[in-house]
């Protein structure tokens, strides 16, 4: 859309939020729909998670079902890092952010669209790599309202690690950065109770698996899963969310000010 176009969609006085925001995270989801090879390998990546750890693990994994333990490790790894991070690279590289910036939009419209963006792809993911896991015969502990608080949990972890790949990409204006922005999580993942209980680790892993926040947000998904309804371990994957979002959310608006005063 032209300059004029973002103008009319802000008050001739003061900007609308909702309406700034709604207009970034429209035109996002209109990029992500026209650009599909950015997020199917997302998908493939979190199915292949999925089938080959159930291939690997399930005929040495005794009373325990393999699929629904990990379900919530395929998620996160198609949602995490998925944004629109990319794309706002170019928008800065080609001239379109700074253009925005002469519009009367609102500053934290600009970023928070694009997250929306981000959190209705993450539910859609969720809901594909879920389907995927049911009738591979997963099954779901906590029934159709766990089910749906299972992709909130996703949604919002979606939105709580983005922040990072959008500060990188607000500092530095470098898709090469942005790229690498998933690297961050990987070994925070792997370095959490993906493949075993936590009670089965011992040693330096241990103390490193309690000091990871993925791992409170992987047990709180993982018990709407195989146990059903465990309040403990739901209030600290909330926790753990909440801690990450306000360190990267923090990151990711400071960058945008940075940006916002230089264009």
């Amino acid at each position: 859309m032209t300059e004029a176009a973002v103008a009319n969609v802000s008050s001739r006085g003061r900007p609308r939020f909702w309406r700034d925001t709604s207009f970034v995270a429209q035109r996002a989801l209109r990029d992500a729909w026209r650009d599909p090879e950015g997020v199917i390998p997302a998908l493939v990546i979190g199915s292949f998670f999925f089938l080959v750890n159930v291939g690997q693990f399930g005929a040495i994994a005794e009373g325990v079902n393999i699929k629904a333990f990990q379900l919530p490790v395929a998620v996160l790894f198609a949602i995490t890092g998925l944004s629109r991070a990319q794309s706002l690279v170019l928008d800065i590289r080609d001239g379109y952010f700074d253009r925005l910036l002469v519009t009367p939009i609102h500053r934290g419209a600009l970023l928070i669209g694009l997250m929306t963006a981000d959190m209705v792809i993450a539910v859609v993911l969720g809901c594909l790599i879920l389907v995927i896991a049911l009738v591979a015969g997963s099954g779901f502990a906590a029934g159709i309202v766990g089910l749906l608080v299972f992709i909130a949990y996703a949604a919002l972890w979606a939105i709580a690690y983005n922040g990072f790949p959008y500060a990188i990409a607000l500092r530095t204006g470098n898709p090469a950065a942005v790229n690498s922005s998933f690297l961050l999580f990987f070994p925070f993942l792997f370095l959490t109770t993906v493949y075993v209980p936590k009670e089965a680790l011992t040693g330096w892993m241990k103390t490193v698996v309690t000091w990871n926040p993925v791992t409170y947000l992987l047990e709180g998904m993982r018990s709407l899963v195989v146990v059903g309804w465990d309040a403990d371990a739901l209030l600290w994957g909330l926790l753990a969310i909440l801690g990450v979002a306000i360190l990267s959310q923090s990151l990711a608006f400071a960058a945008l000010r940075g940006r916002v005063s230089r264009g």
